[in-house]
């Protein structure tokens, strides 16, 4: 569970660039336990882990539940939560765009079966604003920090030197931009059509990858690649999320040695580190 022994504390700078006002505890100490939370499409997962990114008990992960309002997705974080040790803080990762806690928009969360589901207009006005980091930190005693998912991912795996993409092939498309380690505003910018009028998130997304194989939708990620290059420039570019795995090795020889395939897992770890980032 998340140690609840909080007390008040002066609103700090979270390297996101907000102010954070959640419950405080005194000054975290070398071995501070993060609560990391990665919240997903279809499944919700989480683990404990200390400063170096250790797990300190088994991940737990369910089925992400729908409907979801903002209320149900509290209830069953603060489930997890209660299946694993102690924590000092929690870090939370969820798809769309977030703003400092805040909710701009999330794709998912607001239909009535998850991805490609009818969108349900009382979630949409639901979701819409919700203070997700605010009403975390109060469920869980504990300071909280929001990002979006593909933020916490790169977190998780970024060097902190020049000019850092990370692309995270899932649901959807998630990505994440750092400058010297420092966390860029966050673009939507996978929403953009890319062919024909699909977007990224539905040229190279699950239902797609599953339509085509492996082999036909490798191809698109290295097209994918191949154009967003000249437009980012990047110094490094990360491939993660569940199906980042699935990438044919032809493919993976065709990426550049500019291009690095990470674990899954730097969704967690990245919920522990993203705490170390620069300020903005």
């Amino acid at each position: 569970m998340v140690d609840s022994g909080a007390t008040a504390r002066t609103p700090g700078t979270l390297p996101d660039g907000g102010t954070d006002t959640s419950p405080a505890r005194p000054p975290a100490p070398s071995d501070v336990l993060t609560l990391a939370v990665d919240c997903g499409g279809g499944g919700i997962k989480a683990a404990v882990l200390d400063s170096a990114g250790t797990a300190h008990a088994a991940p737990v992960r369910v089925p992400t539940p729908y409907p979801l309002p903002p209320r149900l997705l509290l209830d069953t974080v603060a489930g997890i939560a209660e299946r694993l040790p102690a924590a000092h803080r929690v870090t939370l990762g969820m798809p769309g765009m977030i703003r400092h806690g805040v909710v701009v928009h999330t794709p998912h969360y607001i239909t009535r079966s998850g991805p490609r589901s009818r969108v349900l207009p009382d979630l949409v006005e639901a979701w819409a604003s919700f203070d997700v980091r605010g009403a975390l930190a109060r469920r869980l005693g504990v300071p909280a920090m929001v990002l979006n998912d593909a933020e916490v991912h790169g977190a998780g795996v970024v060097a902190g030197s020049g000019v850092e993409l990370v692309l995270t092939l899932g649901t959807g498309l998630g990505s994440a931009l750092f400058d010297g380690g420092r966390l860029a505003p966050h673009l939507e910018w996978s929403h953009a059509p890319v062919r024909r009028g699909a977007t990224y998130d539905q040229y190279v997304g699950e239902p797609e990858r599953r339509r085509l194989g492996d082999g036909l939708w490798s191809r698109r990620v290295v097209a994918m690649i191949d154009g967003l290059r000249p437009v980012f420039l990047w110094d490094r570019l990360y491939l993660g999320g569940g199906n980042s795995r699935r990438i044919t090795p032809n493919a993976l020889d065709r990426l550049g040695d500019d291009v690095v395939v990470v674990p899954n897992s730097a969704a967690l770890v990245g919920g522990a580190r993203a705490w170390d980032l620069p300020l903005a």
